[in-house]
This record gives C-alpha cells, structure tokens and sequence, in this order.
C-alpha cells in the first residue's frame, strides 16, 4: 500500500516541477492541444455522420418493422459513439506522446538534469527513437484497445458491470498510461518495451498509485491537456526509481534546474559525468 501513496507522490511532484518552470510547461501543453483538436474532428464527424454509417452497415435491417430497425440502428449509434470515447481516453496519451515526442524527450531530460545534474540518453539518432516510440505505442494501444473491447463488453453484465468495471478500467488504463509516460524517461535508457513492462508489473501499486487518478481525470479532455507536461516531469521521477538509480524522495531542484541533490553539474553532452 506504500507503493500507492508513492505513485500518487511522483504525480504531484510533475505537477510542482512544471509549474516552477513556465517555459517547458508552455512548450509541453502544445502537443496535447494538437491532439485534441484532432480528437474533437474526429468525433464531432462521427456524432454527424455515426448514424449514417451504421445504417450502410446494416442493410439488412432496413425492412424491419417499426420501431425495431430504428431502435436497433440507434442503439449501434450509441455504442459506437461511446466505444469511439472509450478508445480515445485510451490512445490519447500515446498519440499526444508521439506527436510531442520532441518535446516531451526535452521536458523529461531537464526533470532528469535537475535531480541528479545530468540526463541519460540512448545514443540513438532522432529518427531511431521516433520509430522505436512509434513502434512501442501501437504495441501498447493494441493491448490497450484489447482490454477496453473486453472490459466495455462486461459491463452489459448486471450489477458487476456497473461496479466492479469501471473501477477495473480505470485501473488497466492506469497502468498504460504509466508504460507510456514512463516510456519517455525509460527509452533514454535504452530500457526496451518489454523489460519495462516487467519493472511496471514488478511495482503494480506504484503504478496504479500514480495512473488511476490520472485516468479518471483524463476523461475531461481539458484537464489531459493541462495536466499532460506535469505527467511527464513526474512518471521521469518514478522512471528513476524503477531503474534504480534513486529512492525518488529527493524533490527536483529550483526553476533553474542548474544542478542536482549532488550537486553535479551536466555535461557538455548531456551524457554522465
């Protein structure tokens, strides 16, 4: 149970660290505003054009009598609309990742810089990293996607669907937003998808702890905006941890970020010292 109050700690200390350092937080805030415009598009054309869709699907119920063809194509319209919902909390963080991959990589190695005086980095070029973040993502929003078709299909189960469900989604989606932020900090450290599952399954508390509160508050669009840079800066603080190279109980240094608890200063390269 300590594990979960220590999740909940590294969310915080993102929150702290990016609202002492304005800039990052500002350039951080772009990615997810980008996403979201194209998340609103997407589902504003389908709220338009859902109910046209689903009846070209379903041909076969256009000789049904009335009220059932009706009904039948309404209720396909609705859960359409509402899987469409369900999978756009889910990929939300992976796509703002991916789009902002520049961004995030910046924010995360000064989160780094300020606690320790140097950012580990992977060595790799650019366009290797996109690929690998690119790669990694789409392996974890099938996964994700899995889980939510599963989950979205129990909760047409009476009482069980109503409770228990939605308290198992928000802690599965959770745990992948956890993957995908820590991702961020952990591919630096040439850390690959599946070691990082492992270390995330090793510290399921911790994950949860800092996760399920974000998933509940990514379901307001707004707030996954606002909240996304702090959720980086902090999932870099509990990459530390789960990589051992800190207990994490060290809060970041001031807004300049100059140096560490050690009080080291980075290198000319970024590289350690």
């Amino acid at each position: 149970m300590r594990d979960l109050g220590r999740g909940f700690g590294y969310l915080m200390k993102g929150q702290r660290w990016v609202a002492q350092h304005g800039k990052q937080y500002g350039v951080g805030l772009l990615p997810g505003l980008i996403t979201l415009l194209l998340y609103a598009a997407a589902l504003v054309a389908l709220a338009l054009w859902g109910a046209d869709f689903v009846g070209w699907a379903t041909p076969f119920a256009d000789d049904w009598s009335s009220p059932w063809g009706g009904l039948f194509r309404g209720f396909l319209t609705a859960l359409l609309f509402a899987l469409a919902l369900l999978l756009s909390v889910i990929t939300f963080t992976a796509v703002t990742l991916l789009i902002g991959q520049p961004f995030y990589e910046s924010l995360s190695e000064k989160v780094d810089i300020s606690v320790a005086g140097y950012a580990p980095e992977s060595g790799l070029p650019l366009w290797r990293e996109l690929w690998i973040s690119a790669r990694d993502s789409l392996r974890i929003v099938v996964r994700a996607v899995i889980w939510g078709i599963l989950l979205f299909a129990l909760g047409f189960i009476p009482v069980v669907g109503q409770t228990v469900v939605p308290v198992l989604g928000f802690m599965v989606t959770g745990f992948f937003l956890v993957e995908e932020l820590t991702a961020v900090a952990l591919q630096r450290r040439n850390v690959q998808l599946r070691e990082r599952l492992t270390l995330l399954r090793g510290r399921k508390m911790l994950a949860w702890g800092f996760g399920t509160p974000l998933a509940v508050a990514f379901l307001v669009p707004f707030v996954a905006v606002f909240l996304m840079p702090g959720a980086v800066a902090g999932a870099t603080l509990m990459a530390r941890e789960l990589a051992g190279e800190d207990s994490g109980d060290d809060d970041p240094q001031g807004p300049d970020g100059s140096s560490g608890p050690g009080g080291q200063v980075p290198s000319a390269t970024g590289g350690r010292p």
